[in-house]
């Protein structure tokens, strides 16, 4: 009931002032329509996308198992306010999965808000912006799930994602030559993820990354994009490194996973019931486009001051942070028809205290592309092996709709 009045209210708030506004609608994939004030001192683009999937998943040893589900379903805004300097965004998850993740320091709410943030280009290349959204984190994280070369996301980004938070973002660029780009951001976040409403509980979260285009930007910003759907001309390359330091972290994954409760306490949300430590990421990852053809590739690393985390005694809690490495590698070829043929190899490692599962996961993926990725049909084969576990084989198919 709470997510139809959310989304009814959204609709109606917008078309309150389509009488007193100039409405425009696009093409297809470019918003359900676009508001613009009379006196052109504001506008407001809506849209609408889902992801419809079906996946069927054989454990060894096991039966197979199938479900239908729609895991990704959002209501977008953006536009400027005030002067086309003043740019902002907000997408709000209506599936169950979009707002799943409620705890005691969300209010046990659902988590309706993915993105809320203002961007404003206070001074030449200079943009900060504030409110929540992506970090800037591992590339295949930044890239929208609705931009995706393959069904989902890699092990790589669910086990080492920085994700969403709330905070400040200062991003900067400029040119070495006529055709060397260098983008700069650098960040400051909550450090707990996204929609929380009790805390700060540990310190806060730094982030910086810095990104080298040394043959210039991609077309229609395809450096964060999967696929080379433009079909690049010309070979274009993306180089990126992020370093984030989470201070005094209280998350087992820094500002995702789950909260380090210590001495037995469990849900007060009180700053002396939780294990904190420093928690460090870092990401290098790399996209190149040429003609079709698309190669990504990324790595991440994360580890702590303490991993372990202990009650005030010095006993163990049995919570760790979850510290390791991963590796993946995805590549693929877009045919003239506009089907692609994708491949995807991935790699966890972890060290021995987090008792997790060493995995190696490969991916075979076809991808019709009937209108770009605002309308495609996708489908992967994964085969995962777990170290010392019962290996797995995943199919999925999913069809995706962008207006």
């Amino acid at each position: 009931m709470k997510t139809k009045i959310t989304l009814i209210g959204a609709l109606l708030f917008a078309i309150t002032f389509l009488s007193a506004q100039e409405i425009k609608s696009g093409k297809f994939g470019k918003g359900l329509f676009n508001v613009v004030g009379k006196d052109s001192s504001w506008t407001m683009r809506v849209g609408l996308r889902a992801q419809l999937l079906g996946t069927s998943t054989w454990n060894e040893g096991e039966s197979g198992e199938t479900s239908f589900l729609t895991r990704r379903s959002r209501l977008k805004f953006d536009g400027y306010a005030y002067s086309p300097k003043l740019k902002y965004k907000i997408e709000l998850g209506l599936s169950n999965r979009d707002q799943s993740g409620a705890s005691s320091f969300t209010h046990e709410s659902p988590r309706y808000i993915l993105d809320a943030v203002l961007m404003w280009n206070f001074h030449k290349n200079f943009v900060i912006w504030f409110g929540q959204t992506k970090l800037p984190g591992n590339r295949e994280r930044v890239i929208s799930s609705a931009n995706l070369q393959q069904v989902d996301r890699s092990l790589l980004n669910s086990s080492f994602t920085i994700d969403r938070d709330f905070g400040f973002q200062l991003r900067h660029h400029f040119n070495l030559s006529k055709n060397f780009v260098v983008k700069e951001i650098f960040s400051v976040a909550q450090g707990e993820g996204r929609n929380v409403t009790r805390g700060n509980l540990g310190g806060h979260q730094y982030t910086g990354r810095i990104e080298l285009l040394p043959f210039g930007n991609f077309s229609s910003k395809g450096d964060y994009k999967g696929s080379d759907l433009k079909r690049e001309q010309k070979p274009k390359l993306a180089l990126g490194v992020s370093y984030d330091h989470n201070n005094d972290a209280v998350k087992t994954r820094s500002n995702q996973g789950s909260y380090m409760y210590i001495d037995g306490t469990e849900g007060d949300g009180y700053k002396g019931s939780f294990f904190e430590t420093n928690i460090n990421t870092l990401f290098i990852d790399a996209m190149f486009k040429y003609n079709g053809f698309s190669l990504m590739a990324e790595y991440a690393n994360r580890d702590a001051k303490d991993p372990l985390a202990k009650n005030s005694d010095g006993t163990l809690t049995g919570d760790e942070v979850q510290v390791g490495n991963g590796l993946n590698l995805q590549t693929g070829f877009l045919l003239k028809n506009d089907w692609e043929i994708s491949g995807r190899y991935t790699n966890i490692d972890w060290d021995n205290l987090t008792g997790n599962s060493n995995q190696d996961q490969y991916t075979l993926g076809l991808s019709k592309y009937i209108s770009g990725h605002s309308l495609k049909v996708q489908t992967d084969i994964s085969h995962l092996e777990v170290a010392g576990g019962s290996n797995q084989l995943l199919y999925r198919l999913q069809f995706d709709i962008h207006f």
